[in-house]
């Protein structure tokens, strides 16, 4: 069973720069899953933000993030990273991931199978 853990998260300010990354701490997270990065705003619903397909690497970005945001994948470190830069006050919120193995360009959050506990990132105006 594929365990995610997130890390990254904290606070900073409008315009900063965070990189989260999203490993496993059971199994390997290579390159079969797709990997999707979600996140939920108080009182708001989860809102996928950006993907990466299984395999192929095909990438995904929510309109509001494009250009700010990027997703990659290090698959000697079976990990996956979304790099935030000019960050604003509404990007804060729970980050989590997610992953479904043999996965391809995926967003709707109920096709992934795994998912970590989350990583809070706040940015302060």
């Amino acid at each position: 069973q594929l365990q995610l853990v997130e890390s990254g998260g904290e606070l900073v300010q409008a315009g900063g720069s965070l990189r989260l990354s999203c490993a496993a701490s059971r199994g390997d997270l290579d390159y079969t899953y797709a990997i999707a990065w979600f996140r939920q705003a108080p009182g708001k619903e989860r809102e996928g933000v950006s993907c990466i397909s299984s395999r192929t690497d095909i990438t995904y970005y929510t309109d509001s993030v494009k250009g700010r945001f990027t997703i990659s994948r290090d698959k000697l470190k079976n990990t996956v990273y979304l790099q935030m830069n000019s960050l604003k006050p509404e990007d804060t919120a729970v980050y989590y991931c997610a992953a479904k193995l043999l996965g391809g360009l995926i967003t709707g959050e109920h096709a992934y199978d795994y998912w970590g506990q989350g990583t809070q990132v706040t940015v302060s105006s």
